[in-house]
C-alpha cells in the first residue's frame, strides 16, 4: 500500500470510529450547549414561576444556561408536540403542568396531538393546591357567603380559568355542583390574561395555584377563601381547607413536573434526574416554594411516571362526572 492509501484509509477509519463514537460522546460531555425549556402557558402562571425557579439553579449545575420558552396555547398542545418532535438529545425539555397532562386528554373530543409515550418523564418540581380568589370589590368573605351570593345572584358570577378544560374549569365545576350554585366560566390563555382581568374587576373569582395570586392576597387586591388541598398552607394560616368551609369532596392539587423527548438517553436522563433532585432539595428552593404557597416536591423519573398514571385515571372519573368538554 502505497503511503497516499495509507493516509486516505487511516482517515477513513478515524471517521468511522468518530461516528460511532459521536452519540456516547454527546452523552457523556452532556451538556455542552444551552438547554430550553419550554412552558406550555403564558408568563405570570405557576408552570411559568415553577420553570423560573428551577433554570436559573439548574443552568448553574449543569454548566450551561437554560432558557425558558414560552410556548402557550392549545390547552398544552402547542409546547408538548414541540418537545415531541425535538431531537432526543436532552436540550429541549418540557415544564409540564398537570391539568395539560392528566385533564386534557379526558376533555377534548379531537385527536390527541401527543400522548403519554411521546414525553418521558424526568422530575417532579413543585406541587400545590388550589386556592380561591375573588375580586376586592366582591362583597364576600367565605365560601358561605360565596354561595349565598351565587344563589342570591344566580348566573351572575363569572369565573376565570386558564382555558376551557383545564383545572380551575374542572375545580369551577365542581364547586357548581358541590355548592349548588351557577355561575358563567370565562376562559382565558393562561393564568397570567386571567389574573390581570380578575384584578381589573372584569371577571368576579378564579382558582389557581397559589404562586401568581400570592402578591395580590398580600396587598389585599385579591382575597382568598379557601384551598383545595388537604392541608392549610403555611403561607395562608387564615385560609381555611375546602373542607373546613363545608366542601369535602373539592379537592384539586397540581403538580410541576418535567418531561424530556420519548427517545431521550437514559444517562441524560439520570444527570438532569439527579441534578434537579438536589436543586429541589435545597432550603433555599424549599423556602421560594412554601413563600409561593407551594411546595418543593421531587419525584423520580419512576415515581412521576407512575403518580401521572394514577392520575389520569383519578381526573378521567372527575371530568366524566362534571360533563366537562374543552371544545
Amino acid at each position: 500500500m502505497n503511503k497516499h492509501k495509507r493516509h486516505f484509509t487511516l482517515l477513513a477509519l478515524a471517521a468511522v470510529a468518530a461516528v460511532a463514537a459521536g452519540p456516547a460522546a454527546a452523552q457523556g460531555g452532556y451538556p455542552n450547549k444551552p438547554i430550553t425549556l419550554i412552558v406550555p402557558t403564558a408568563p405570570g402562571g405557576t408552570t411559568d414561576i415553577a420553570a423560573r425557579m428551577l433554570a436559573e439553579p439548574l443552568g448553574k449545575a449543569l454548566g450551561q444556561t437554560v432558557i425558558v420558552d414560552n410556548r402557550g396555547g392549545a390547552n398544552g398542545a402547542v409546547a408538548a408536540v414541540a418537545v415531541k418532535r425535538a431531537e432526543a438529545d436532552g436540550y429541549t425539555l418540557l415544564m409540564q403542568y398537570s391539568g395539560y397532562h392528566v385533564i386534557t386528554p379526558h376533555v377534548s373530543s379531537q385527536p390527541p396531538q401527543w400522548t403519554f409515550d411521546d414525553l418521558r418523564p424526568v422530575a417532579n418540581v413543585l406541587s400545590a393546591p388550589q386556592v380561591i380568589v375573588v375580586r376586592e370589590g366582591l362583597p364576600v368573605k367565605s365560601m358561605a357567603e360565596l354561595a349565598a351570593y351565587a344563589k342570591a345572584h344566580p348566573g351572575k358570577l363569572a369565573y376565570a380559568s386558564s382555558g376551557n378544560g383545564s383545572l380551575q374549569h374542572v375545580t369551577g365545576a365542581m364547586l357548581e355542583q358541590q355548592a349548588g350554585i351557577q355561575m358563567n366560566h370565562i376562559p382565558y390563555k393562561g393564568t397570567g390574561p386571567a389574573l390581570q382581568d380578575l384584578l381589573g374587576g372584569q371577571v368576579d373569582l378564579t382558582f389557581g395555584t397559589p404562586p401568581p395570586y400570592m402578591p395580590h392576597i398580600a396587598t389585599g387586591k385579591l382575597r382568598a377563601l379557601a384551598v383545595t388541598g388537604k392541608a392549610r398552607l403555611p403561607s395562608l394560616p387564615n385560609v381555611p381547607t375546602a373542607a373546613e368551609a363545608g366542601l369535602p369532596k373539592l379537592d384539586a392539587t397540581s403538580w410541576f413536573a418535567v418531561f424530556a423527548p420519548a427517545k431521550t438517553p437514559q444517562a441524560v436522563v439520570d444527570k438532569l434526574s439527579a441534578e434537579i433532585a438536589r436543586i429541589v432539595a435545597t432550603p433555599a428552593f424549599k423556602q421560594k416554594a412554601a413563600e409561593q404557597g407551594a411546595a418543593a416536591d421531587y419525584m423520580s423519573p419512576q415515581q412521576l411516571g407512575d403518580y401521572s398514571r394514577a392520575e389520569l385515571a383519578r381526573w378521567g372519573q372527575v371530568v366524566k362526572a362534571s360533563r366537562i368538554s374543552a371544545d
